[in-house]
């Protein structure tokens, strides 16, 4: 039994060792993202001081590489989080502190829909079937629907026990991000907006403003990089079963593409027919891209 227990203690030791070496990668992310923010500040005062095709490249660029920096945080936040409660399974430990981010209130004016999870009929302390109604706990997580926006009101009513006093509850659904607001829907519409129809989060923005829904790009790239690492096995399995082939085919079309440092964009060519071996042997075929 003090083995066993050894045994867990390194274990955890180990996983705090590697939570706290991911919040310092984390930090200093955070002060690259706000350095970038000062930068694409000054850009954007000097294009409202002189009209330039270039400064508005340059600003484009840094609200994207400003939203990647941002989604790699937010998929290294819910990777330790991931982490954590796999180690507080094994031995009990008080979760590490969370990011408190102010939120502003779901705009009124958008419709709600009241979804009422009713616990169960029979009390699990006694058996009674008796209830009366204590209070009710209300969670507002915010769903899209196609060309819309509508306000999901989980309402959990408790009610006690009139023959033993317990309380009984129904548990909150399941959500994609814990303690987030964002429902799967409407994490679906960012994802497929900005990787399908190449809408970068900042521009998303400005769309969801003409809604009167206020969504800025932090949390935007924040709900990305949390889905990134929900969606992170299904993209594996996608990637063994292609492999699995004789060959993959990839477009051959020239993209430009941003070249860091140069201050400008470099060309690549995507690959062709290749075999999936060589693809993937320590010697690549010749290509800038597949």
């Amino acid at each position: 039994m003090r083995l066993f227990a050894a045994g867990l203690q390194a274990e955890l030791a180990r996983k705090e060792i590697e939570i706290t070496a991911n919040a310092a990668e984390i930090h200093a992310k955070t002060l690259h993202i706000e350095k970038l923010k000062m930068q694409l500040a000054v850009l954007r005062r000097a294009r409202f001081g002189r009209s330039s095709e270039k400064l508005d490249r340059d600003i484009e660029q840094l609200e994207l590489l400003i939203g990647e920096l941002e989604e790699e945080a937010g998929e290294a936040e819910a990777r330790d989080a991931a982490a954590h409660r796999n180690a507080e399974k094994n031995l009990d430990n008080p979760s590490p502190p969370r990011r408190h981010p102010v939120r502003k209130p779901l705009p009124p004016h958008l419709p709600r829909e009241t979804l009422v999870h009713e616990p169960a009929c029979t009390c699990p302390g006694c058996g009674g079937t008796v209830f009366s109604r204590i209070g009710q706990d209300e969670r507002e997580v915010l769903e899209y629907v196609p060309s819309s926006f509508k306000v999901l009101v989980h309402v959990r009513p408790k009610l006690s026990c009139r023959g033993c006093e317990t309380i009984v509850q129904a548990p909150m659904p399941a959500l994609p991000i814990e303690r987030g607001r964002p429902g799967a829907g409407l994490i679906a519409h960012v994802l497929t907006t900005k990787f399908c129809d190449h809408t970068p989060l900042h521009r998303q923005t400005g769309i969801y403003a003409r809604e009167g829904v206020e969504l800025d790009r932090a949390t935007l790239a924040d709900w990305v990089g949390q889905a990134e690492f929900l969606l992170a096995p299904l993209a594996e399995a996608i990637g063994r079963h292609i492999r699995a082939g004789a060959v993959f085919h990839a477009d051959d079309t020239t993209v430009p593409v941003l070249a860091p440092g140069l201050g400008k964009t470099k060309t690549t060519e995507r690959g062709r027919l290749t075999p999936c071996r060589a693809a993937f042997s320590s010697r690549p075929p010749r290509s800038n891209g597949g």
